[in-house]
């Protein structure tokens, strides 16, 4: 039986040697490609044939196959050791290849979404199968688009207006220096170090580390207020007043292809669910035998008078394939796949990128994926996952590299999904000491990864009619303390300082509403979880062809066929009957 070590991955199926008169010829070729395909630009006709259309298409695929290859090895190689001046030059040269390469076959995205008309439109989408709804949602998308010499003003005057803006936020809070008092000595330290603190086992620890970030963000509230209401007015201005979206987050919406009565039931139903967690925040309080939470103490270890387990890299990787295989062969050889062709880089060295990732190049190619396995129980869920991911690249691999991807809400739902296989599967295999750590912080994760990021969003939608209507910042903290209270209730102790925590949010300022995708995948995942619960092995099969579809169909249709509906409150609640349980669980186990 196969021994899994760390090890580093084998990108030679990319490319052999980036300065190999191979590598060259790779690079040369995609030049001519790209360089015949421009020709294409003098003889586009929205009257073609279908025939003609598709072999355009098929063009489009194989240049962005090609260029995934050959940028796929450079970022890669940078992944695996960012300290190496080769990898990084590298890196540097096939960025500005792929952008020169994205500029020559712009050309042809530009006049499929606004000079072709809706007859023509219509009978090219036709015979384009799978590719239709990617076709379908350029056109959508275009809907909102102005004319090309607005469309360059506006481009424009983004690098010295929002992108400015949010650059400026980044250059500012980049900067803070935070000074801390651990023991006797005051340490300085960035907020990512900071943020470490907060997860301490000392209260005392944890209420100065959040105090030391929202004091910085507190004395400069007056300019990251100011920076934050000119992007919204912005996103609102340009989204609204000029292209005509119905509102700032049906921006968002259009763009991650779902519907705005899918994401008001999404955003419904968490708030609705709030008390679930709050059940869970004063059972926690009980773990730390305190009468109830602060905020400061949201996310202190719940049991850090128990030894956490140490796994070893071998037992991880067979743990995963197990998880997985319990509940479908299929998805078990996928993941096992990325073993095989030695597509993992799972050791922790000096230079090697942090934390984690799957990167999905071509549908022909296994995916790579890139851990830093340290035989934490963390490691083993971080692990499965990645291979989730893994597992849903390649079950979509026989569609086209214009459609593989699941769109953004879809993205998480086989990562998550391998995570609650193997959480299933463990439960069944530790103590009840190790389970409650190890359920505590799954909770701890649910909270963070669902019904917070809905509450976020729910804030922004309040903020950018507040600020639409003109407010101040004070105002603007108001609110964000109003939402606080309604998603703790009374499970929790808040104190005035977290009325500033939204300005230490980075995806408010650089992505408005890009936080409930993170509720979607989870829930999403979640409910379907639900599903397979009550209907065991039959599920399988429903659930493989959702991966199997990436992004050639929208969400609400795609899972519709399946017979859930996403626009309905009933199946997102199917995901908090899921966490009701575990809050279940957790009580019987104390």
């Amino acid at each position: 039986m196969a021994e899994y070590k760390l090890e580093k991955w084998d990108l030679s199926e990319l490319a052999k040697n980036p300065k190999s008169r191979e590598f060259q010829k790779q690079i040369q070729e995609l030049e001519k490609q790209s360089e015949k395909f421009e020709k294409i630009k003098t003889k586009l006709d929205p009257k073609m044939s279908s025939e003609k259309f598709m072999n355009i298409l098929h063009q489009v695929e194989e240049i962005s196959e090609k260029m995934s290859k050959i940028g796929g090895y450079a970022s890669l190689s940078y992944s695996s050791d960012t300290q190496s001046d080769e990898a990084t030059s590298l890196m540097t040269r096939m960025s500005k290849l792929g952008s020169e390469i994205s500029n020559k076959i712009l050309f042809f995205d530009l006049w499929w979404k606004t000079q072709v008309d809706e007859k023509n439109a219509k009978r090219l989408m036709k015979n384009a199968g799978e590719i239709t709804e990617y076709l379908s949602h350029k056109r959508l998308v275009a809907k909102y688009a102005l004319s090309e010499p607005e469309e360059r003003i506006i481009n424009t005057l983004d690098v010295t207006g929002i992108s400015a803006l949010v650059k400026l936020y980044d250059k500012i809070t980049n900067a803070y220096e935070y000074k801390m008092k651990i023991g006797n000595k005051t340490r300085k330290m960035t907020r990512e170090e900071l943020t470490n603190y907060v997860r301490s086992t000392n209260s005392k620890i944890r209420e100065t580390a959040y105090k030391t970030i929202l004091t910085k963000y507190t004395e400069n509230k007056g300019v990251i207020g100011e920076i934050y209401q000119n992007i919204v007015l912005n996103w609102r201005d340009e989204g609204i007043e000029i292209r005509g979206y119905k509102s700032p987050i049906s921006m968002r919406n259009i763009g991650n292809d779902v519907d705005d009565k899918t994401i008001e039931s999404l955003l419904a139903v968490c708030r609705k669910n709030s008390p679930v967690f709050q059940k869970f925040f004063l059972q926690k309080a009980k773990m730390l035998r305190m009468k109830k939470l602060r905020r400061y103490d949201l996310y202190a270890p719940a049991a850090s008078n128990i030894k956490e387990k140490n796994y070893s890299y071998n037992s991880s990787v067979k743990l995963v394939f197990e998880s997985l295989g319990r509940f479908s062969e299929t998805l078990e050889e996928f993941a096992r796949k990325v073993f095989n062709e030695n597509h993992i880089d799972s050791s922790v060295r000096q230079g090697k990128r942090d934390g984690a990732f799957c990167s999905t190049l071509t549908p022909k190619i296994t995916p790579y994926v890139l851990v830093n396995f340290t035989g934490k129980s963390r490691d083993v869920f971080t692990l499965a996952h990645e291979l989730g991911h893994a597992v849903h690249s390649q079950a979509a691999q026989d569609r086209s590299i214009l459609v593989q991807d699941a769109p953004l809400p879809l993205a998480e739902t086989a990562s998550t999904f391998s995570e609650l296989l193997l959480y299933d599967n463990l439960s069944d295999k530790i103590s009840n000491d190790e389970k409650k750590i190890m359920l505590s912080e799954k909770i701890d994760d649910l909270y963070a990864t669902i019904l917070r990021q809905s509450f976020f969003t729910i804030f922004e939608v309040d903020a950018h009619e507040q600020i639409g209507k003109g407010t101040t910042v004070d105002e603007i903290s108001k609110t964000y303390m109003k939402n606080l209270k309604e998603q703790f209730g009374n499970s929790v102790n808040l104190s005035e300082d977290f009325a500033i925590e939204w300005s230490c949010i980075p995806h408010f300022y650089h992505t408005p509403f890009y936080c409930y995708a993170y509720s979607f995948g989870n829930l999403l995942a979640l409910s379907l979880f639900q599903r397979y619960k009550k209907e065991g092995r039959d599920f399988v099969p429903a659930y493989i062809e959702i991966l199997a579809a990436g992004g050639s169909k929208k969400p609400e249709k795609l899972l519709l066929e399946h017979g859930f509906d996403i626009r309905s409150p009933k199946f997102w609640q199917e995901g908090f009957d899921y966490v009701r349980d575990q809050v279940k669980t957790l009580s019987s186990l104390n």
